[in-house]
């Protein structure tokens, strides 16, 4: 607690040599928000932008316990390694150098779910829409006007609709819908919508229940594997942490005066440097693979 401490006036000393007069936790965010615009690509904005518009961003507060949490965890843990407060804020540093980084995973996850509900309601809505109107151009323009879809999903419908009247057929539209979300339940359902514009395909209409089904199906998979997701993360956290206590248990056998005087040797913190950058890594990938590919088919 004593090092926290220490750590947590040396920061607030040296943020407040540039402190000028305004509100101490304004100044940090107006900061942190300046080095993010700067350098944050343009995808990224889009996506943060998004999340927020969601109500999913994390808010000052939350991201202020996150980095707290962070760099206490850091310091323990690489003080209990090398008991050098040096090596600790080295460490400290670094580790709070990569919450953007996980703040970006997070938001793509979020969008990622938000683009899938999205594609779910507008392939669902329009097979609907197509059993009352028989014309897909029509199927659109209905749930165009039905107040269900958000941008950036509806302004490509209204970009499929205009396609549509431009051309005269529905070929180039479905082709963009299709690029621009390449998910199978779009591109099954206007490949079937293409085959039933040009060729006049019987029974259409059990085609079209049978891929509402199909999507019903996808929709309660991707759900499911969402919860999965969860509880493997939560597991794997938890084990990660463990990995980084291994350390405990070393000295705890060989006694901490020994293992003091195993630290003066250069080897061993080379080699207790490399256990904590690859379990950090582990931990990366494992965050990695955890916030990526959400929603997808």
């Amino acid at each position: 607690m004593v090092l926290v401490l220490l750590l947590l006036i040396a920061f607030i000393i040296l943020a407040s040599r540039n402190y000028s007069g305004e509100h101490f936790g304004k100044y940090i965010t107006k900061q942190a928000a300046d080095v993010y615009n700067k350098f944050a690509p343009y995808s990224f904005k889009v996506v943060r932008e998004k999340t927020k518009q969601l109500g999913k961003e994390y808010t000052v507060r939350q991201y202020t316990i996150q980095i707290a949490i962070f760099a206490t965890a850091a310091a323990i843990i690489s003080y209990m390694y090398f008991y050098s407060i040096v090596i600790s804020i080295v460490y400290i540093i670094i580790t709070i150098s990569f919450i953007p980084y996980l703040a970006y995973l997070r938001c793509k996850k979020e969008y990622s779910e938000f683009i899938f509900e999205q594609i779910q309601t507008y392939t669902s809505n329009t097979i609907m829409e197509f059993a009352t109107t028989q014309s897909f151009v029509k199927s659109l323009e209905g749930v165009r006007d039905s107040g269900i879809l958000e941008d950036p999903v509806l302004t490509d419908v209204i970009h499929m609709i205009d396609l549509a009247y431009q051309n005269g057929t529905i070929d180039e539209s479905v082709t963009y819908m299709s690029n621009l979300y390449p998910y199978f339940i779009v591109k099954n359902m206007h490949q079937l919508f293409l085959q039933i514009t040009k060729e006049g395909a019987q029974n259409s209409m059990d085609s079209l229940e049978n891929m509402q089904q199909d999507i019903d199906m996808l929709v309660e998979s991707v759900y499911r594997d969402r919860i999965d997701r969860a509880t493997f993360h939560k597991q794997f956290l938890q084990f990660g942490i463990m990995l980084y206590l291994m350390v405990m248990l070393v000295q705890y056998l060989l006694g901490k005066e020994a293992y003091l005087k195993l630290l003066e040797s250069v080897i061993i913190q080379v080699l207790l440097h490399g256990v904590i950058l690859i379990n950090s890594y582990f931990l990366l990938k494992g965050e990695k693979y955890y916030y990526e590919n959400v929603g997808a088919e």
